[in-house]
């Protein structure tokens, strides 16, 4: 068995969603899509994803004092982990612990379940909700004792859990979280009872010991040029980015325009593209600032891909995508013209002369 740590801040989940009281076997939620892991299993996309921040955040309620934290529990002889992260061959299983801490000023029950990730479109980690079925690594995790916990304002608990890899597991990065839900009910707008869910989550990352593929693909690239009748003008790109191998994957992004004879234009525009999980895509605009239309323009993209799981990113290979335009200099053909009508002038005047 083998195991590593995390080293980023634990994710959490902390939504208020509404579903009407009549319904107690559907808790509040609002429905969000399963990962689309390549090559782990899919599910189809809810309408209603709710995205997961990157800190562990108080979940607080409209009527103020509900707050705790998820995270997982210390490990003799390794520093404080803010993410579950494992490393696991098919047919393997860990066992761990989560710690709930209760920072409310009264007791509350925590449902503890696991269930799978995925990425919203604007790129966050985002878990599937209460009525959503997990299909991947949250159906991996089995909570030990009853799903439900009390615990006292201002104590924690340890809620052991064992993580089963099955023998038939996909080779690649499985991404999920390890949530405490609380689940009251309070009077809506229109006097109605309506249950409030809320969620704050740790994530859990499990990479499946086989055949890895790192591969950030750009499926589409457009430029969007202002065309200036006089100096510079900015270019917009617009640009995909896919996740087709399987593991998860941030990314180094540079955009430069060049000019006749690779001679670059403006000033360049770079990001940072947060974790991509296999499968998912991200859609970017950025501006390149300052661009002279000099004729036959490139816009060109430079993809870094950097695994997490990675000591060394310097072995990463780069992803570039080019795509040109002509853009007309009129400053320049108006110079041009005005030299050319100055020369003719000159000419003639000399001509009369002689």
């Amino acid at each position: 068995m083998k195991s590593s740590r995390g080293g980023a801040l634990t994710a959490a989940l902390a939504a208020a969603l509404i579903v009407p009281a009549a319904s107690p076997a559907a808790p509040a939620h609002a429905a969000a899509p399963a990962p689309t892991a390549a090559p782990a299993p899919t599910a189809a996309p809810a309408p209603t994803a709710v995205p997961a921040p990157t800190a562990v955040p108080a979940a607080p309620s409209p009527g103020g004092g509900l707050t705790w934290s998820v995270k997982p529990a210390g490990v003799k002889g390794q520093s404080r982990r803010d993410y579950f992260v494992y490393t696991l061959s098919p047919g393997q299983r860990v066992r761990d612990k989560v710690v709930i801490t209760n920072l409310s000023d009264r007791a509350l029950t925590f449902r503890v379940y696991a269930t799978d990730a995925f990425n919203t479109a604007d790129g966050s980690f985002a878990l599937l909700t209460a009525d959503r079925q997990a299909s991947d690594i949250g159906t991996w995790v089995s909570i030990a004792g009853a799903p439900t916990r009390t615990v006292e304002p201002g104590r924690s608990v340890r809620v052991p859990f064992t993580l089963a890899v099955p023998s038939g597991a996909t080779p690649g990065d499985h991404s999920g979280g390890l949530i405490a839900a609380v689940t009251e009910q309070t009077t809506g707008a229109q006097g109605q009872r309506v249950n409030v869910d809320r969620r704050v989550a740790a994530r859990i990352y499990t990479r499946v010991n086989g055949a890895l593929s790192s591969s950030l693909q750009i499926d589409a690239l457009k430029v969007a040029p202002a065309r200036p009748i006089a100096g510079t003008g900015d270019v917009e790109v617009t640009y995909r980015i896919r996740n087709a191998g399987n593991t998860r994957l941030r990314a180094d992004a540079r955009i430069g325009v060049t000019g006749p004879f690779g001679l670059g234009l403006g000033r360049p525009a770079s990001r940072q593209v947060p974790e991509l999980l296999p499968g998912n895509s991200y859609t970017f605009t950025d501006r390149v600032r300052g661009v002279f239309p000099a004729g036959p323009l490139t816009a060109s993209l430079r993809l870094t891909p950097v695994d997490p799981m990675e000591a060394d990113p310097s072995a990463a290979r780069p992803t570039v995508r080019t795509t040109g335009w002509w853009t007309t200099p009129w400053a320049v053909l108006a110079a041009v013209v005005v030299a050319v009508a100055a020369a003719v002038h000159l000419h003639r005047r000399r001509r009369s002369r002689a």
